[in-house]
């Protein structure tokens, strides 16, 4: 089949941009040749990729499932390009709110020690697999096991929940809470990555409403706003101050699990290390 690099990353930039024009300002060419090598992405492919209006642009169902290969190809293309030019590797690890909290310098440090020659990227990406699928992680940090296919994981600790509420809310005085009374109030949820679903209630005490949101930002944003409060992560509580939104402890909730995943395929070959890296640093392994 004739694909073509710009091709894919016209689709890529398409994408991210939300317009021809923009999409075409930030590849540095013109918006006739973003929308050329779209159309023949299209005729390659033998589907339609991107519905068109005059306003917008979005994928089509065919689209969707070839930006999955698309980012994984541009992806391994960008990793090639990095081994190429220097002699040390570069081991991605992709989380989805925040990587380890209040344990993610300690990590670093322990990284550079265990892996001189390897450098190692931390990569925030609000999926599921936090990149796994998408190609842009090599291993994830995930605190809700992942349900996709081809995905082996492994637990590596345990982290407290914490309540987030806006500083002026009833219960900020607080030095804790229960689950009961975080749901007097309604709850800010991502039901894509959050570590916080409705199970964590009795079905006859849920909270009364339940906010969807996309990410941390628009979580920290409609709780800071006083709109829903929100349970989360002791890394999550660490890793986001913002002014207006305090945490606390949620006595009486089980603790957040953390998994340490990987594509079942493509396992890198530090894996068992950093796994013994993780495990020590929350305390389930030998230091």
């Amino acid at each position: 089949m004739d694909l073509e690099l710009r091709q894919l990353r016209c689709l890529a930039a398409l994408l991210e941009a939300g317009t021809f024009t923009d999409a075409a300002i930030d590849l540095g060419i013109s918006q006739a040749a973003v929308s050329r090598n779209i159309a023949a992405l299209e005729r390659t492919l033998g589907v339609r990729l991107v519905h068109r209006t005059t306003r917008s642009v979005a994928l089509t169902e065919a689209g969707e499932r070839a930006m999955v290969h698309v980012r994984r190809a541009l992806s391994a293309l960008d990793e090639l390009v990095r081994e190429a030019g220097s002699q040390a590797g570069t081991v991605r690890i992709g989380y989805a709110w925040s990587a380890l909290g209040e344990h993610t310098t300690d990590f670093q440090h322990r990284w550079a020690a265990a892996f001189p020659d390897t450098e190692l990227e931390l990569v925030r990406n609000n999926t599921p697999t936090a990149g796994l699928t998408e190609g842009t992680a090599d291993l994830a940090i995930l605190r809700r096991a992942p349900e996709a296919a081809g995905i082996d994981f492994v637990s590596v600790g345990e982290e407290k929940r914490y309540c987030a509420m806006s500083s002026d809310d009833p219960l900020a005085g607080r030095r804790s809470v229960t689950l009961a009374q975080v749901a007097q109030a309604a709850l800010a949820v991502d039901g894509r990555t959050g570590s916080t679903t409705k199970s964590l209630w009795p079905a006859d005490s849920q909270p009364a409403k339940f906010v969807a949101i996309r990410d941390v930002d628009d979580w920290l944003t409609v709780i800071g706003s006083g709109k829903a409060r929100g349970i989360t992560a002791a890394s999550t509580a660490h890793q986001y101050r913002r002014r207006g939104v305090v945490y606390r402890a949620v006595r009486d909730a089980p603790p957040v699990p953390v998994y340490l995943a990987w594509s079942g395929t493509d396992a890198p070959r530090e894996r068992q290390r950093v796994i013994d890296l993780l495990a020590a640093l929350y305390g389930t392994g030998r230091p």
